[in-house]
């Protein structure tokens, strides 16, 4: 009998003949997760268990668990042998003086006590015990679950504790992050780590005409989503010596349309060079002027690699309310410039024409430019 914390997930039973592998990549993300609690990490019957934390804080090992994308819920437990007398006097000395019931899940068939029977005897067993207690089967203030698995052992836990779910970081995923200082990229960046997907972070800055306090911000965001999307590598790039050129020499309306045909480019290179499968960004259909269709188009239109917009259909109040749930939401609202605020045209245009972009890249030098700013991240 020990206590153990229970780690399951949910859309990893959806794999199929791949279950195996999904599982394991989540065995492994939970052991780099708790690296310095040194605990045993054990893959049982649809089960992660760890177990041999005792000196180290169950609360902040849950905390940790809970940003590992696979992981859907978590209980601390007490585990049993699969016997009916030892977990009928483990409940037997259960302290109950609220209103509860009893939850048995029964993936042990060969147990010799159907699920819903079963719940009753424990119940019986707890009202015996607990002159305060009183069956409560809509809303318990108490939940007693136990769980019999087919390896022998049941758990028997109170509390589930839900975290985010999804798919877990995968092998050979790896995707490059356009990290602004703003609310949105750092959620699309979870969006997409929700969804197996690591990535790096490419980070675009203008000095000196942003400030040192305006990157330091977006290094403070990419520390902040570390734990969510696994980066490795942060790149920052600037772009000052384009937008320079942009501003001299072509139509002001193109200029964030330009720049942001540009920064896909860099994009380009890293992805080529690193090997990475996708760009990510945090645009939003509509939200601002370069996110128009047409707008979106023309920036697809020199993609060398899938562009992901994970907050596509997002509106923002939905994308503060992720920001605020990953603790990214005080940092992004800062107020600290990006690049795009530099020589921010007063009418930007909306509804960019690829050849028309492709005009006015050809007033400046372009190539040389972008090799310029790459031999400089």
């Amino acid at each position: 009998m020990s206590n153990i914390i229970l780690v399951r997930f949910n859309e990893i039973h959806l794999k199929g003949g791949n279950k195996k592998y999904f599982i394991n990549l989540l065995y492994n993300n939970i052991k780099n997760a708790l690296k310095e609690y040194n605990c045993l990490i054990e893959s049982v019957d649809n089960r992660l268990i760890i177990r041999d934390y005792t000196n180290f804080d169950e609360d902040d090992i849950i905390d940790n668990l809970k940003c590992v994308f696979g992981v859907h819920s978590i209980s601390k437990a007490r585990e049993l042998n699969n016997s009916v007398e030892e977990i009928n006097d483990f409940v037997a000395n259960l302290k109950i003086d609220t209103s509860f019931k009893c939850d048995v899940n029964r993936a042990d068939k060969s147990f010799p006590i159907q699920s819903n029977e079963y719940e009753k005897i424990l119940g019986e067993i707890v009202l015996n015990n607990n002159p305060n207690a009183k069956v409560d089967i809509h809303k318990p203030n108490v939940t007693i679950h136990i769980d019999i698995r087919t390896n022998g052992k049941s758990f028997v836990f109170y509390d589930i504790i839900y975290a985010y779910s999804g798919l877990p970081l995968g092998e050979n995923t790896d995707g490059l992050l356009l990290l602004s200082g703003g609310i949105d990229s750092p959620v699309a960046g979870f969006c997409m780590a929700k969804r197996g997907m690591r990535q790096d972070i490419l980070h675009f800055d203008s000095f000196p005409y942003t400030s040192a306090q305006a990157k330091n911000k977006v290094i403070l965001l990419a520390k902040q989503i570390k734990k969510f999307i696994g980066a490795k590598y942060m790149y920052v790039c600037s772009m000052t010596k384009l937008q320079e050129e942009f501003h001299l020499n072509c139509n002001e309306e193109y200029a964030i349309n330009l720049l942001r045909r540009s920064m896909i480019r860099v994009a380009n290179y890293l992805c080529d060079k690193y090997k990475y499968k996708a760009i990510i960004t945090g645009e939003s259909l509509g939200q601002v002027a370069s996110q128009t269709i047409e707008s979106l188009t023309s920036t697809n239109a020199v993609a060398e690699y899938p562009v992901l917009r994970p907050l596509i259909a997002f509106n923002k109040d939905e994308i503060i309310s992720i920001a605020k749930e990953i603790d990214t939401y005080k940092t992004s609202i800062l107020p600290y410039e990006d690049c795009c605020t530099v020589f921010l045209p007063k009418n930007p245009i909306i509804k960019p024409k690829i050849k028309n972009s492709l005009k006015e890249e050809s007033k400046i030098d372009l190539n040389t430019l972008l090799k310029y700013v790459i031999d400089n991240i």
